[in-house]
C-alpha cells in the first residue's frame, strides 16, 4: 500500500492509467508516423478513390468497430465518395448482405491485436465475395495476423502498423482506439497533413486538459451514479458507443450504461433515466445539431427527480442545474476533436473499477470477456 491508502493499481503501476494518460503524446507520434508514410498511402489511395461506383466500407470488432461510426462522417465529407461502417461481427454472419460482387470496394480494417478471429474473416471474404477489392489495414500490433496475411491480391493491400505504444496491454482499448481513429481521420487528408498539424496540436492540448481535470471525474464516480447514459450525435455517436463500453468493461458491468443519440434517446430509451443517472452530453461542434442537443438536455434538466449531468464541449448561454462541466475550446473546423473527447469515458471507467474494487486491467472476474476475444468459431459461406 501506498500512503494515503493507495494501493499500486491506483498509484500509476497499472496498464490502464498509464495508456490513458499516454495518449496525448501518442497522437502526436501517430501524426509523424503517417506523414512519414504519407507518400506511400496516397499511392495506394489516389487510383483507388478514383474508381468509379467505389464501396469504402469500415470495419472492426467491438471498440475497433466503434472507430468506423466515429470516422465515416469526415472520411465521406472528404473523399466525397459513400462510406459504410460495418462490424466485422456483422460480415461475418451475413457476407452477402454486405458486400457487392460488381463494385470496386475499398475495405479499410481497424484492429488493436489483429488476431480477432472476426477480423481475419472478414478480409478473406472480402476477397471472396468482391470482384475487385482493396484493402488497407491499420493496426496496433506488427506481430498480429492482420499485419501479416496474405491477400488475393497482394498489390491491393497497404498495411499502417501504429507504434507498439499503441498495442495496450489492458483489456480495455483506450490509446489504441484514439491513435487509430486518428490514423484514419489523417489519412482521409493525407494530401494536406502540414495544414492538419495544428489542428493536431489542438487535440493533444484538450487532452492534457482533460486529464489535468480529471479529478472532476472522479468526484462524479464517487456519487455513486447507478446508471450513466451517453449521448452524442454524427460523429460523436460512435464516441458515445465507445465511453458507454468503456465504462461496461471496466466495472465487469456493475454499472448500467447506455449510448444513443441526442434526439434517438427520445423515442423510447429515455426511460432508462432514474434519480441515480448520470447523463453525460459529448454536445457538437456542428451548430445546427447543438440546436438539438440543447432542446434535449434543457427538457431533462426540467425534470422534477432533477437529474444529475456531466457537459462535455458546451452550448453558448447553455447553464443547466445539477450539471458539471467540462469545457474545451471547440472549433468547428477541426475534425480531430472527436478523439480526446473518448478519455471522458476512459476515466469514467478507470475511475469506477478503482472504487469498485475491480483491477482495470483485468475487470472481468469470471473471464466472460478478454483481451482477444475467444470463442468464436469460423463457419464457412461460399459466395453465390
Amino acid at each position: 500500500m501506498h500512503k494515503n491508502g493507495m494501493s499500486e493499481l491506483e498509484s500509476g503501476k497499472a496498464h490502464t492509467r498509464r495508456e490513458i494518460h499516454s495518449q496525448p503524446e501518442l497522437w502526436q507520434e501517430v501524426y509523424h508516423l503517417v506523414k512519414k508514410e504519407s507518400a506511400g498511402i496516397a499511392r495506394f489511395l489516389k487510383p483507388v478513390l478514383q474508381k468509379n461506383n467505389l464501396r469504402v466500407l469500415l470495419t472492426g470488432a467491438g471498440t475497433s468497430g466503434y472507430i468506423g461510426d466515429s470516422a465515416q462522417g469526415t472520411l465521406q465529407k472528404v473523399w466525397g465518395r459513400p462510406v459504410q461502417a460495418v462490424p466485422t461481427t456483422e460480415i461475418v454472419t451475413q457476407p452477402g448482405s454486405v458486400f457487392v460482387r460488381s463494385m470496386p470496394t475499398l475495405l479499410i480494417s481497424f484492429a488493436r491485436s489483429g488476431n480477432s478471429p472476426e477480423s481475419v474473416e472478414t478480409v478473406k471474404l472480402a476477397d471472396a465475395f468482391c470482384d475487385e477489392v482493396y484493402h488497407l489495414i491499420i493496426t496496433c500490433n506488427s506481430a498480429g495476423a492482420l499485419a501479416n496475411m496474405d491477400v488475393a491480391a497482394p498489390d491491393k493491400i497497404y498495411r499502417i502498423v501504429l507504434p507498439e505504444a499503441t498495442n495496450d496491454k489492458s483489456l480495455a482499448m483506450t490509446s489504441s482506439f484514439t491513435c487509430m481513429l486518428l490514423t484514419a481521420l489523417l489519412v482521409a487528408n493525407v494530401d494536406s497533413l502540414e495544414e492538419e498539424f495544428a489542428k493536431v496540436q489542438g487535440i493533444i492540448e484538450q487532452g492534457n486538459l482533460i486529464l489535468r481535470k480529471q479529478s472532476l471525474l472522479e468526484n462524479l464516480v464517487l456519487k455513486g451514479f447507478e446508471r450513466v447514459v451517453f449521448l452524442g450525435s454524427g460523429e460523436l455517436l460512435g464516441i458515445a458507443r465507445e465511453c458507454h463500453l468503456k465504462l461496461l468493461e471496466l466495472t465487469d458491468g456493475k454499472r448500467v450504461c447506455v449510448s444513443d443519440s441526442f434526439l434517438g434517446f427520445r423515442h423510447g430509451p429515455m426511460a432508462i433515466v432514474n434519480e441515480n443517472t448520470l447523463m453525460v452530453y459529448l454536445f457538437s461542434r456542428t451548430p445546427h445539431m447543438m440546436r438539438y442537443e440543447r432542446d434535449l438536455a434543457e427538457d431533462i434538466a426540467r425534470d422534477v427527480r432533477e437529474i444529475d449531468s456531466l457537459q462535455i464541449g458546451g452550448v453558448d448561454g447553455l447553464a443547466l442545474p445539477n450539471c458539471t462541466t467540462l469545457e474545451l475550446s471547440i472549433d468547428p473546423e477541426n475534425q480531430y476533436q472527436t478523439i480526446p473527447v473518448t478519455l471522458v469515458g476512459q476515466l469514467l471507467g478507470y475511475f469506477s473499477a478503482v472504487h469498485l474494487g475491480i483491477n482495470p486491467d483485468s475487470p472481468s472476474m469470471f473471464g466472460s470477456i478478454s483481451r482477444v476475444v475467444q470463442g468464436v468459431n469460423i463457419y464457412q459461406e461460399k459466395p453465390l
